[in-house]
């Protein structure tokens, strides 16, 4: 039986987008040995399958690096991504807030307006590695991270290794762990949506956090000032 024209160019799209496009956004500027070698957090989520791995190098030490991470949040820095799609079109931070530089295992980053969803810090380590965690049911009602979990749900984190290079430099590795069912269904939509969409918003937030690491790096560097006081990043 011949296949209708349209399902047959449907259907070859769908194979090139899983043959050539989607491993490429599975590993995005990630190498080949970060991508096979083990990756932090493998315990925090039961069961848990690692997901994609991108990478980006940031012209700045983990030292630098990391006051930008642990702000993040909906009602603390953002996210550094496409903030209309993330944060209400709210600007993220530009700066460092030494009040949003805190941060503990169990505290939570909200991660909407109303506080209903959020992420856990699952794991820390100082300049090195921080993992947040988010778990839903179904219907997309959030869940306490490590309890019991219903039927039909999704269980992940997101995680933040920094390693750092030779010349005061420092290489930024996300990941993380996922664990979902129904499996099938699960699996259909991260090929169909959350896997090119987390490839979007990583990408965007890798641009901007480099962007905002370097300036204020090359700010202090010439003199005007320690973000922390408050200073301003353009």
């Amino acid at each position: 039986m011949r296949l209708p024209r349209s399902v047959a160019v449907a259907a070859g799209l769908v194979g090139i987008y899983a043959a050539v496009v989607r491993p490429r956004l599975l590993r995005s500027g990630a190498s080949a040995e970060e991508v096979r070698r083990p990756y932090p957090g493998s315990g925090l989520i039961p069961d848990g399958v690692r997901g994609a791995t991108m990478a980006v190098t940031v012209e700045a030490p983990p030292r630098r690096v990391w006051p930008w991470l642990v702000q993040m949040g909906y009602d603390r820095a953002g996210w550094y991504s496409w903030d209309l799609l993330d944060h209400q079109g709210i600007a993220s931070a530009d700066r460092i807030h030494p009040e949003w530089q805190d941060v503990s295992v169990g505290d939570r980053l909200a991660s909407t307006a109303d506080g209903r969803h959020w992420f856990e810090v699952a794991a820390l380590e100082p300049e090195r590695f921080l993992a947040l965690r988010a778990s839903f049911d179904f219907r997309g009602r959030q869940f306490v991270s490590g309890g019991l979990r219903p039927p039909a749900y999704t269980d992940s984190t997101w995680c933040f290794l920094l390693e750092e290079l030779p010349e005061g430099r420092t290489r930024l590795i996300v990941s993380g762990y996922t664990s979902a069912r129904p499996r099938a269904v699960q699996a259909l939509a991260s090929f169909l949506f959350w896997e090119p969409a987390h490839y979007l918003m990583q990408k965007r937030q890798f641009t901007n956090l480099k962007r905002r690491v370097e300036r204020d790096l090359v700010s202090q560097e010439a003199g005007s000032g320690p973000s922390p006081a408050g200073r301003r990043v353009a």
